[in-house]
């Protein structure tokens, strides 16, 4: 037996949380080896239902009621057991279907244990093997820790859930569950029963009437709009928590695990479509770049080359028959050799698109997932460049600069007395610190002064180019350009040799 298969043996006995903790390591490429990651996505919680009868003492322990009094008919057989909690079917006595999740007993005390023993043990082994240090171990473990306390608590999911209903409120084909928040709690969360056909059973959906190519595009579709257009997404997407309904519809379930993207992490996403379209190395790793958390990287060089490289494999490759959670893999394998640390959201990510490309590919093997991402990732650039958002970038940019201006001669005065009183050490050496004092504060006063006439521009510039000009606002508008024009003489005037 390899080191592998055992590391996942003991994994899985070890109990729930090493085992989802394996999970999300197998879909870590940056911290753990191929081999690892194959045998770690075998994972299984095989978790076992816990006594009805202490499940139905804690539901109307959360209801603060007894079952009959709040529902017309409850099944007390579990439709689903997992590692946290176990699912039952129920109506309600206005006759609405309803499931019935409910918190498996003292398991918050018994993961906040695992996740003390799993954050000593790493901090044990990045005090013996300081070469494991660039891996963070304590710091994805912290980040593991908060999404399972996230988890832990149902008002969370519940939260999620009327997220994704506000975002598909407009959208037809996707499905997604009711929340009865008056008698959800932090460990019991009852929604809306979906029931409808998985989507590997192939033979059920045509023997319904529903046509698989329509699920497949309807799916991907779903999903690219979550990523692309509002940076919220399911983040584990397997055919258990998907459910076709009538009129090949895609129901949702399950939203403890959800990703949500930053605004640089959108920006990685739209450059690194583009980049695959074009096959260009320059603008890939500009688009790897805007993910590196630790924002010190000497090795662009190096780092260009490999992918560059990378590239040249895909060079007779149509786009449209590209695998893009299989080109993403392959790059998060060539940045692990340059210790760049990426968010955890973006392995969410990858899995999500990964899963997306199976389910999609069973149902349609001819569907191309990279030319369903095309459009969405035009949209995203195209509203990366809207004016008001510009706008918006260059008024909050120009407040820095005016508070870096109004700032910058105390803190220039803070630091000359610094000097003076010998608490400032420097290597600077002044002929004349008086003249040097001068030029500092005149500088300052100039950055100032520059910053300011700039924001009247543009803010004279925007009011005039909407329609709301007057005579004060052509007045401002014409003098600052006149002063600016005078700065910029004066300025190459000094510069001039």
């Amino acid at each position: 037996m390899s080191p592998q298969e055992r590391l996942k043996l003991m994994l899985e006995k070890l109990g729930p949380t090493f085992v989802k903790f394996g999970q999300i390591l197998a879909d870590r490429p940056d911290i753990v080896s191929d081999k690892l990651r194959f045998e770690l996505k075998k994972l299984q919680s095989n978790a076992k239902p816990f006594d009805h009868d202490i499940a139905v003492t804690l539901i109307e322990t959360e209801l603060s009621a007894p079952i009959a009094h709040i529902f017309k008919s409850f099944n007390f057989e579990c439709i689903g057991s997992a590692s946290m909690g176990q699912v039952y079917r129920a109506v309600l006595k206005n006759g609405d279907h309803v499931v019935v999740k409910v918190q498996r007993p003292h398991i918050k005390e018994k993961i906040n244990l695992d996740l003390q023993i799993l954050e000593y043990l790493a901090q044990k082994i990045s005090e013996e093997y300081p070469e494991m240090i660039v891996m963070n171990l304590e710091g994805i473990i912290k980040e593991f820790g908060e999404t399972l306390k996230n988890e832990l608590n149902y008002f969370n999911e519940a939260s999620n859930i009327r997220r994704f209903e506000d975002m598909f409120r407009d959208v037809s084909y996707c499905k997604i569950p009711k929340v009865y928040e008056d008698l959800s709690t932090s460990r019991l969360l009852v929604m809306e029963y979906i029931e409808g056909i998985p989507p590997d059973n192939i033979e059920e959906l045509y023997a319904h009437g529903l046509n698989p190519k329509k699920i497949a595009e309807n799916g991907v579709n779903v999903f690219l709009k979550m990523i692309f257009e509002h940076g919220f997404f399911h983040a584990d997407p397997h055919s258990g928590n998907i459910f076709i309904l009538p009129e090949n519809r895609i129901g949702l379930i399950d939203f403890g695990m959800v990703g949500a993207m930053k605004p640089s992490q959108m920006e990685f996403l739209a450059k690194f479509v583009r980049a695959m379209v074009s096959k260009d190395a320059t603008l890939l790793t500009e688009a790897i770049l805007l993910l590196n958390i630790n924002n010190k990287f000497r090795d662009k060089e190096d780092l260009e080359f490999s992918l560059d490289e990378m590239l040249k494999k895909y060079k007779s490759v149509p786009y449209e028959k590209l695998r893009m959670s299989q080109l993403l893999d392959e790059c998060f394998r060539i940045i692990r050799k340059y210790g760049i640390t990426i968010p955890g959201s973006i392995f969410l990510l990858i899995k999500c698109i990964a899963t997306i490309e199976k389910v999609g590919t069973n149902l349609d093997p001819d569907i191309s997932i990279s030319n369903h991402i095309r459009p969405y990732a035009k949209a995203l650039v195209k509203k990366q460049f809207e004016i008001p958002r510009i706008a918006k970038s260059i008024l909050k940019a120009v407040k820095k600069y005016i508070d870096l201006g109004k700032s910058l001669p105390d803190e220039i005065s803070d630091i000359l007395y610094n000097i003076k009183s010998g608490k400032l050490t420097h290597d600077i050496k002044l002929d004349s610190e008086e003249l040097f004092t001068k030029t500092i504060k005149q500088a300052g006063k100039t950055v100032a002064l520059s910053i300011l006439v700039s924001f009247l521009i543009i803010a004279t510039a925007f009011i005039r180019a909407k329609g709301n000009s007057s005579f004060i606002i052509d007045a401002i508008f014409f003098i600052s350009v006149f002063y600016a024009f005078i700065l910029i003489i004066r300025l190459f005037s000094k510069l001039r040799i």
